[in-house]
Parts: structure tokens; C-alpha cells; sequence
């Protein structure tokens, strides 16, 4: 249990010492280095492919 306390006292450090603390988002999209470097999210990712796919169906069939 004292390992598990000390464990979460160390992760809220942050939240809880400093003015308007609070944990960063982790979503990869909300990063400005993944974005810096091209990386976007499994979804986003799909969202992008999905419409290239649609795009060249639709040259190829008309």
C-alpha cells in the first residue's frame, strides 16, 4: 500500500503544487512535436486513407 501512495503522490506532484495544475493530454494529436513530425493518430490516419481510397475509385470508374 506505502509503495502504491508514494506512487500516486509522485504522479500528482504536478496537479497538485502548481497554480492551475493538470495533466497533459496524451492524445498524439495534441502534441506539437508528433504533429512537428507528421504522426497523427490511428484515426486520423484511417480518416485520411479512406478518402484518398474514395478519390481514386471514383477517377478510375468515371
Amino acid at each position: 500500500m506505502a509503495i502504491l501512495a508514494i506512487a500516486m503522490l509522485l504522479l500528482s506532484v504536478k496537479v497538485i503544487f502548481k497554480k492551475n495544475g493538470h495533466f497533459e493530454s496524451q492524445h498524439i494529436h495534441d502534441s506539437k512535436a508528433m504533429r512537428d513530425r507528421g504522426i497523427h493518430c490511428v484515426m486520423d490516419q484511417d480518416r485520411e486513407q479512406r478518402t484518398r481510397q474514395s478519390k481514386v475509385k471514383e477517377r478510375v470508374y468515371k
